[in-house]
C-alpha cells in the first residue's frame, strides 16, 4: 500500500502522524510528509484510518 498527502491541500493540524506515526511526519514546512516509499502492513488501517479522518481530504491511500 502506498499513501500520499496533498501538499496543497494539507494544513499541518498533526492528526495524521497522531494516528499513524509509522506513516506520516511534520517537516519543517509545517506540512505532514509519508515516511517511506511503501505504508508498512501493519500500519496499513491506521493510514486507513489518518486518509478518513483528514480534515480537508489531503490523503489518499492505494
Amino acid at each position: 500500500m502506498k499513501a500520499k498527502v496533498d501538499q496543497d491541500a494539507c494544513i499541518g493540524c498533526g492528526l495524521c502522524p497522531s494516528i499513524a506515526p509509522e506513516v506520516f511526519e511534520m517537516r519543517d514546512d509545517g506540512k505532514a510528509h509519508v515516511i517511506g516509499d511503501e505504508v508498512p502492513q501493519n500500519a496499513e488501517n491506521d493510514a486507513k484510518e489518518a486518509e478518513g479522518s483528514c480534515p480537508v481530504n489531503a490523503i489518499t491511500t492505494e
